[in-house]
């Protein structure tokens, strides 16, 4: 797997993940809606620990910063 997620990126989604646990183990989100979500967080952790988005992957997409070439 080639890196495909830049160091703003990785923040921003562990960010997001934080505020839904937060919401969840709070009470404020519950139910489908709130596993759903619980769910999605755990997907943003794990992104960004092996910096891979595979929803990048098949667009092209990246958010890591190019490599100058000497």
């Amino acid at each position: 797997m080639k890196k495909n997620m830049g160091s703003a990126d990785r923040i921003i989604r562990v960010i997001i993940a934080a505020v839904i646990g937060v919401l969840y183990f709070t009470g404020i989100i519950s139910g489908t809606v709130g596993i759903v979500l619980l769910v999605l967080a755990g997907v943003f952790v794990l992104t960004s620990l092996i910096s891979f988005c595979p929803l990048y992957a098949p667009f092209g997409i990246s958010t890591c910063p190019m490599k100058e070439s000497k």
